[in-house]
């Protein structure tokens, strides 16, 4: 089990007011583009579930701010009969995938499901990927420091390389983003993200640099 740090109990980076805001903009948000969200929400749902069965939603446990565990859903991208869990050959011709899967994979699309945690107040739209409980144990002093905030729907690690990034540099930009994080920040990594998603990006990330052993993709 990770022994959480004491310097993980407080965020001091963004004061009450501004964690407002924040809170107050993820809302405004998710609302403004809820009707567009709910109708290619229900097109992908529909055309998973008349293409590869029931199951269209994958829920899976992550770890939140403070470390505390929340439920975080996706579009489901793997065949029905597959292990999510077992290897892969963490490329994008991984058999597991659905045809489907892998293109709402490459354009980020299964994870709209997502604003329904941010809604919950589970995550924010700007914050550190929600990562596993369990990797988390892996990560030193500094690297739980992303720790401190609310996961994202995207962040500054997306912004930059996503796939094409080893964990460590992604855990590098999320501390960087939770040292940094301001309101304006905020707004420019959505800003930034709008022009990602027009481009071609890797569906698995890389592993440790310095253990190739220790990272394991899954659903």
């Amino acid at each position: 089990m990770l022994e959480y740090c004491p310097q993980l109990t407080e965020n001091n980076s963004m004061n009450r007011s501004a964690r407002f805001f924040k809170r107050i903009m993820d809302i405004a948000a998710v609302l403004l583009v809820s009707p567009l969200v709910i109708l290619i929400t229900a097109a992908v749902a529909l055309i998973i579930r008349i293409t590869s069965g029931p199951g269209v939603i994958f829920s899976q446990q992550r770890a939140g701010k403070n470390l505390q565990p929340f439920v975080l859903y996706k579009f489901r991208t793997m065949k029905t009969e597959v292990d999510p869990f077992g290897p892969s050959p963490k490329t994008g011709t991984d058999p597991r995938l659905t045809r489907l899967g892998r293109a709402l994979r490459s354009s980020s699309l299964d994870e709209l499901p997502q604003l329904w945690n941010v809604l919950k107040g589970d995550m924010s739209l700007v914050g550190p990927r929600p990562l596993y409980v369990a990797q988390a144990q892996q990560w030193n002093p500094r690297q739980q420091l992303r720790l401190l905030v609310k996961p994202g729907l995207t962040g500054l690690a997306q912004i930059s390389g996503r796939g094409s990034l080893t964990i460590e540099e992604k855990l590098e930009l999320d501390v960087k983003y939770v040292e940094n994080q301001s309101l304006l920040f905020d707004a420019k990594i959505i800003l930034l993200t709008l022009f990602a998603f027009l481009r071609p990006k890797d569906i698995y990330e890389k592993k440790f640099s310095e253990n190739q052993d220790t990272w394991k993709p899954t659903e």
